[in-house]
């Protein structure tokens, strides 16, 4: 290897280096921001793995997707008479490139979920994109309702159309349609909230809000049997 060859190469390693520490530093500032905020709110706080959480609710479609699977950064406890958990999650999954070598995919986003005081059937609710449009074009449609701007811009599923229509109703409309960032699941005795990637630590107490907002609109008949 001549000398600029040894230089680029030395360039490189240095890149790699530095790339690691900054998203060492990062994933460290991220991990005091959380337990900071467990604090303030008189949460738990937990940076481990949990695989835990991910067996527990592996019924919820978002959590069930890949492999080795875990939470971390788990705020969790009784937040204004709810029992919730926020976390960030990983997932893996393995494709191969155009020479049949294996890669590995990583996979991040936060999740929210409040334990609901009984259990319903599974009701996904989700920005309506181009995948849900070809899952429609096989036979997998979606519910429609009242509101065309609902309709249109969210893919509504469950087995249980009256329960898709009790969730949905005017008042969850109006706020999904002002709130459109998350995906919602209900199934068993979960309440959750998914994102397409990992927030900044100051953005989980707003979404906890929301997350309470989402389960005030939930019908008090709903819970009359519980």
């Amino acid at each position: 290897m001549d000398g600029p060859a040894i230089l680029i190469f030395i360039f490189f390693i240095a890149l790699v280096v530095a790339a690691g520490i900054a998203a060492s530093i990062a994933a460290k500032k991220r991990r005091e921001a959380f337990a900071s905020l467990a604090r303030r709110l008189g949460l738990s706080f937990s940076a481990d793995h949990d695989r835990e959480i991910a067996r527990q609710y592996q019924f919820l479609d978002k959590l069930a997707q890949g492999s080795n699977r875990y939470a971390y950064n788990v705020v969790s406890g009784n937040f204004h008479g709810h029992s919730i958990a926020a976390f960030d999650y990983h997932f893996q999954t393995e494709s191969r490139d155009s020479k049949g070598n294996r890669q590995t995919h990583h996979h991040h986003f936060s999740f929210f979920i409040l334990h609901l005081e009984r259990s319903f059937p599974e009701l996904t609710i989700a920005r309506e994109g181009f995948f849900s449009k070809i899952a429609q074009a096989f036979g997998y449609d979606d519910i429609d309702f009242e509101s065309h701007e609902f309709s249109r811009r969210f893919c509504v599923r469950s087995k249980d159309k009256k329960f898709a229509y009790d969730v949905c109703n005017a008042r969850m409309i109006e706020f999904l349609l002002a709130n459109d960032d998350f995906s919602i699941e209900i199934e068993g005795p979960a309440l959750a909230m998914a994102f397409s990637g990992c927030l900044k630590p100051e953005a989980i107490e707003g979404n906890l809000r929301r997350l309470m907002q989402l389960r005030s609109l939930m019908p008090d008949y709903l819970f009359a049997a519980a």
